[in-house]
């Protein structure tokens, strides 16, 4: 009773052309070779997107021919000692890059981008920042605004995301999980499941602002309750615990996306999403409504009341449905590529948003793009 919808089996293929531009390596390949962390980070779609493109049937060398182009810039690959991403540089490196592109080619000048996309998978995708108050500060860089972006951060009428965007899933491993599966009758004896922060008091010491306080509002409400797994620990035995758990909570931290809404449609355990106006990966294809349930953040005091009182039919009905492995395989990016996962479901956004529409093509001596328009810092040459 009930399935992943006809949306998720559409093969991309033979509807529509993409030209990757052949940039120069400082762009991509040798920020991975100067830091190959990136290749193993919730960012990495960006990576794996570009190596996906090279050898997918959608491309063409002919850009005349192309219904879409791509420029593979990687946003996400400055990393800390402790290997997070700084995004302080992603600004002047993506302006760089149109600069180059629009140099050499004449195709991005002809539409300012209209008929371009890019891999964003940042905190707040193109506002290139992890704090949300500098993120809207800063505002989608403007160089983009007619562009596609493809980004893991959505969020309801949100300056940081544009209309037309298409959500994706973060990148979690497929190997890594793959390697941790447990026998699919193995009993779900862990009611409510989680493992992660509730306080960071590094970049937030008055808390309050982490998860807009949501994080802390479930510790202090669950910490002893029986029926609530939850630690800042994480064991060996993560993905084999969330196996084992019915419900396993996915609230917002930073941003309102984590990796662990993939980790739970994997391991068929129940999402429950606590991130206020999130915008869901793949929400034209992905029934979330039917599979995940949907608590608000000033509801969190009332979690254990919600989902015990949640029927056992309806139960039932979210785990068949997580089980279908065409849910699964949205949500993630293996190599090589197989039929239905996220590279072909955002292949599958970009071809549903075809034909372009009218005044995509600009006539020559009409522009719609202000280069000179942003922070004083991003146009410093990179």
């Amino acid at each position: 009773s009930g399935s992943a919808g006809d949306v998720l089996e559409d093969n991309p293929v033979g509807k529509l052309k993409v030209f990757i531009y052949d940039l120069p390596r400082k762009y991509n390949k040798k920020m991975v070779t100067k830091d190959p962390r990136c290749l193993n980070h919730m960012f990495a779609a960006e990576i794996f997107m570009h190596r996906f493109l090279l050898s997918s049937a959608v491309r063409t060398l002919k850009p005349k021919e192309a219904d879409w182009f791509y420029i593979p810039v990687y946003t996400t690959c400055d990393l800390t000692p402790a290997g997070l991403p700084l995004p302080f540089k992603s600004p002047r490196v993506m302006r760089s890059s149109i600069q180059y592109i629009s140099n050499k080619w004449p195709f991005w000048n002809r539409t300012d981008g209209a008929d371009h996309f890019f891999v964003v998978p940042h905190d707040f995708g193109a506002c290139f920042h992890y704090q949300e108050e500098k993120a809207i500060e800063r505002g989608i860089l403007p160089l983009l605004r007619r562009a596609t972006l493809v980004q893991t951060f959505g969020q309801e009428n949100h300056v940081c995301l544009k209309e037309g965007s298409i959500i994706i899933p973060p990148f979690a491993p497929p190997q890594k999980m793959q390697a941790h599966l447990i026998p699919r009758d193995t009993p779900r004896s862990i009611f409510v499941y989680f493992r992660g922060l509730f306080y960071d008091t590094g970049n937030d010491p008055e808390g309050g602002y982490y998860a807009r306080g949501a994080r802390a509002s479930l510790w202090e409400n669950f910490k002893n309750n029986p029926l609530f797994d939850i630690s800042t620990d994480h064991p060996a035995t993560y993905y084999e615990d969330m196996q084992r758990a019915v419900f396993c909570l996915c609230p917002l931290g930073w941003a309102p996306w984590s990796p662990r809404l993939v980790e739970a449609v994997v391991f068929g355990c129940i999402p429950v999403i606590i991130a206020d106006d999130i915008v869901l990966p793949f929400a034209d294809a992905i029934p979330w409504e039917e599979i995940g349930v949907f608590v608000e953040e000033k509801d969190v005091p009332k979690l254990d009341t919600i989902l015990t009182s949640m029927p056992i039919e309806d139960i039932l009905r979210k785990q068949r449905l997580l089980a279908n492995p065409s849910m699964k395989q949205a949500m993630l990016f293996p190599q090589p590529a197989q039929p239905r996962d996220a590279f072909h479901q955002i292949l599958n956004g970009l071809a549903r948003k075809l034909p372009h529409p009218e005044g995509v093509y600009l006539p020559p001596s009409e522009k719609h793009l202000n280069w000179t328009a942003g922070p004083v810092g991003d146009l410093k040459p990179w």
